[in-house]
């Protein structure tokens, strides 16, 4: 593992020596205000490599309740559960060694700014931002994989040994660095993505709910929502909006660029993907392939369709589409024709092509149509398995029609880490476990009364005896499906293998308890000295 870790002070170094021409080292480099700088800056560059990424997607979204594998997904055991979900499997190994180098880049701030020529007022603020990123990336790791790696200190010489570490020293490791983050960052920045207060108080939060500090969760979120100028956005659709990604909702978030010569597909002299395409993926993954359907082409503002993953009947069964907009703001239903190439007999472009519904429409219908139905009976068999993978209602939250071109992968759009609507559900479930029914519908019901279609408010709203652990992650799913918290929001109210069995036909044989963590990368295994204490995790060979 010392080896993996080492990787971004190597990379660093070498590209340093390519044209040395101050004869800085790295070492001398980071003790420049320039170098620290650019260190920290640094410490945002991973999470580039989880959110609005394939694997990054496919390891919070699929395998839940919600969403399954479509005909395109390169990496079907994270959805399936089956055995072939082992050590060996490609891309959790890949976000095992970019987590630890991320975890090493914030250790390497931390260790060396104390020493830095930064002034007295901005050294505080720099180490909070490091603080509250590796956080962050501990988070990543526990979660994903358990008690596993622990170390606080900076990578600087290779490493034959790993240890075992128990899941509560990575929690009063996170705590300790989100207090301090709390504590040190500014409220607002000129700089649009750097962490600030409320992004840790929320982040905080978040790690409360996890470990069952109901009160402590319920305070910081609520100081989330009181204490600073976020508000939910009026209509759940212009979440969505390209043009109105900068909104008064997003309390943290993942910063791309529109840029695409900065959103380029970078690589290190070893030819290691660091950023894949570049940008934003998610616009690709989670469409079906409209364009090979009669009166259909790819365009840009239907997206390029790459079917990775669909969403289960369950997902869609939850909405109730004639009170909440959240289903069409969040699916596309319908596509009109824009090919009169291949268009059937009495469809003229703008038409519609195909309409695409949850329900069961009878065949006598279906053949009054000059356009393709495809229903509930086309893409699900009577048990709700998938019988097709590529023809399935599409999740449009993430369409990106900014990009130049229909072949375009690089997409400009921020990736939402946390909403304000996560702290009023977070109260809602704090408050929940607490007792304090009346405080957490209040809160739940905001999340509702917002979602509403215009006159369905009231409709929306439920009562405190309606108000259960399985009702707040039905919300949950509705409000964020596709934002990558569904996987650890199962595993931590301990509902993984329970709903997964309910409602994913496509993993429920192979579910297992052990399945809450991921499998320990073989190549680490095989990498440390002291194979007999850093083993793998249970379950997994």
């Amino acid at each position: 593992m010392g080896l993996l870790l080492l990787s971004t002070i190597f990379s660093c170094e070498s590209f340093l020596e390519e044209d040395n021409k101050t004869g800085l080292t790295a070492d001398a480099y980071y003790a420049t205000a320039e170098g620290m700088e650019a260190l920290v800056n640094s410490c945002y560059t991973p999470m580039r490599f989880w959110y609005g990424k394939e694997n990054g997607i496919a390891l919070t979204e699929t395998g839940t309740d919600i969403f399954t594998r479509g005909n395109g997904m390169e990496n079907p055991p994270v959805a399936l559960y089956n055995s072939d979900l082992q050590g060996a499997n490609a891309p959790i190994g890949f976000y095992w060694t970019r987590l630890y180098s991320a975890l090493n880049t914030t250790n390497s701030v931390i260790g060396r700014i104390g020493d830095s020529p930064l002034s007295s007022t901005l050294k505080p603020i720099r180490e909070a931002e490091a603080r509250f990123l590796r956080a962050f990336y501990l988070w990543h790791i526990v979660e994903t994989w358990g008690g596993v790696h622990f170390t606080t200190t900076e990578v600087t010489a290779i490493e034959s040994t790993a240890n075992k570490t128990p899941i509560e020293t990575f929690y009063a490791q996170i705590f300790e660095d989100l207090d301090f983050a709390v504590n040190n960052l500014p409220a607002t920045t000129s700089d649009y993505g750097r962490v600030i207060k409320p992004s840790a108080e929320a982040f905080l939060a978040r790690m409360h709910l996890y470990r069952g500090n109901n009160a402590e969760a319920a305070r910081l979120a609520k100081n989330v929502i009181n204490d600073y100028n976020y508000s939910l956005v009026a209509n759940y659709a212009d979440l969505w909006n390209i043009n109105n990604v900068r909104n008064s909702e997003v309390v943290w978030l993942v910063n791309f660029t529109a840029d695409l010569v900065l959103n380029r597909e970078l690589e290190n002299p070893d030819g290691d993907i660091l950023l894949r395409d570049g940008g934003n993926n998610s616009h690709l993954f989670f469409l079906m392939t409209y364009d090979q359907m009669p009166g259909m082409l790819r365009d840009i503002n239907n997206g390029r369709p790459f079917a990775r993953f669909m969403p289960t009947a369950h997902l869609l069964d939850l909405f109730d589409e004639t009170k909440d907009a959240r289903f069409n703001a969040t699916f596309q239903t319908v596509w009109y024709a824009n090919n009169s190439k291949n268009a059937p007999a009495g469809m003229n472009l703008g038409d519609t092509a195909i309409f695409v519904t949850k329900k069961i429409i009878p065949q006598s219908v279906k053949n009054e149509k000059n356009y393709n139905i495809i229903d509930r009976s086309r893409t699900y068999g009577p048990n709700d398995a998938p019988l097709v993978r590529d023809r399935y209602m599409s999740l449009k939250k993430f369409l990106d029609p900014s990009r130049l071109t229909i072949s375009q992968q690089q997409g400009k759009r921020d990736a939402f880490v946390i909403r304000l609507a996560e702290m009023f559900l977070i109260v809602a479930e704090a408050e929940m476990n607490l007792g304090n029914m009346g405080e957490a519908v209040n809160h739940f019901n905001a999340v509702r009364r917002r979602a509403a279609l215009p006159g369905f408010e009231e409709a929306m709203e439920i009562s405190a005896a309606e108000l259960d652990i399985d009702m707040i992650l039905d919300e949950r799913a509705r409000e964020f499906a596709g934002e990558q918290q569904r996987w650890f929001d199962l595993k931590r109210t301990g509902k993984l293998v329970e709903r997964v069995q309910a409602w994913n036909p496509d993993a429920a044989a192979n579910i297992r308890p052990y399945h809450v963590l991921r499998p320990i990368p073989q190549s680490q295994l095989d990498a440390v000295t002291n194979k007999n204490e850093f083993t793998q995790n249970e379950g997994y060979n």
